[in-house]
């Protein structure tokens, strides 16, 4: 029998729904700051009234049940990376140079030794995209939380010029998608990979063939943070739309920078397909489409372009240490086609 997303306890419905009941209450927040319709990836306040003028971006996010091999590997030094690119990344889809990052870690009993651990990670993160870590709050929860366990969740602010400002709104049909390849399996998905890897130790530390590994040596790796890539690349070339793929893949990710009426076409032959993602396909025996729909499948930013720069754009990608390829096109048929 396949095992599914839903299968493995995780309602992407549900979660439609909760966003569609609460946005009624979240515009009445709103006053002439906010910039609701701007972006997909950011919340946006403008700072002023002027066209050029400086605008916020804000994000939020954790690392979800990842942290479960955190805990079960007792590795803790590499999810706070992951806790910063949750943020930054989708800062960054929207032109945005992040600024500044605040972490927020709570656990069932607090181990000094472990908090330092994480909080090194969220250093790291936070030095791999040039934003300084200006504070966070460390929660002992006894009780809530077992001893051993904790969760970690993160905010960032970034700053753009209205007029640069990343939105997709000039996407157009014969557009090309540049995929720039994931670090794996980065921080989505987990609740199916652990039902796919299981949560034993000794399993987790066993060779598997598809992997050429075992699952311990690639289930903790950090989410890649594309920052200082990304800032660099729009400095040099018009980038039209970036999404990061992430929890809905492809097909739920995409899409939400590609303007109504538009829909995209995804070449899978035009890149390699890690073997994390062959291995995970194998063990839950799922279709292409639902695999799409809730990994990265190896590409973790998809950027749209005009045809005429495509390939000067991964050349530069690759002066910039990243591999990148062609892997489809926007298309004047709705939706996501593989």
């Amino acid at each position: 029998m396949a095992i599914d997303y839903k299968s493995a306890g995780v309602d992407v419905e549900a979660g439609y729904e909760a966003v569609k009941l609460m946005k009624e209450y979240v515009k009445t927040t709103y006053n002439n700051s906010v910039l609701g319709d701007l972006g997909s990836f950011g919340g946006f306040y403008a700072l002023d009234d002027k066209e050029d003028g400086d605008c916020l971006v804000a994000g939020t996010d954790g690392v979800g049940t990842k942290l479960k091999y955190a805990f079960i590997l007792d590795k803790h030094d590499t999810i706070g990376i992951d806790a910063v690119a949750m943020c930054v990344n989708d800062i960054v889809c929207q032109g945005a140079k992040p600024l500044i990052f605040l972490d927020y870690v709570a656990q069932g009993k607090l181990i000094p030794q472990r908090v330092a651990q994480i909080v090194k990670g969220v250093a790291d993160g936070c030095r791999q995209s040039g934003c300084a870590l200006i504070g966070g709050e460390t929660a002992e929860m006894p009780g809530f939380y077992p001893d051993d366990e904790y969760d970690i969740a993160g905010f960032s602010v970034g700053i753009v010029k209205k007029n640069k400002i990343i939105n997709g709104k000039n996407i157009k049909k014969g557009d090309k998608l540049i995929g720039i390849t994931s670090s794996g399996i980065h921080s989505n998905g987990y609740s199916l990979v652990r039902k796919l890897f299981g949560e034993d130790k000794e399993s987790l530390n066993k060779y598997n063939e598809t992997l050429g590994c075992t699952p311990a040596e690639l289930v903790l790796t950090p989410t890649k943070i594309y920052v200082k890539t990304i800032l660099s690349l729009i400095e040099k070339f018009e980038i039209k739309g970036i999404a990061h793929i992430t929890g809905g893949g492809f097909i739920e990710n995409i899409p939400r920078i590609i303007p109504k009426g538009l829909g995209i076409t995804i070449d899978r032959s035009s890149y390699p397909l890690p073997k994390i993602f062959k291995a995970l396909q194998e063990i839950a025996g799922i279709d292409d489409r639902k695999m799409c729909n809730t990994f990265n499948m190896g590409i973790g930013m998809v950027l749209a372009v005009d045809p005429s720069i495509a390939e000067d754009v991964v050349k530069e990608l690759k002066t910039l240490g990243e591999e990148s390829y062609i892997i489809g096109e926007v298309t004047d048929k709705e939706g996501v086609e593989l």
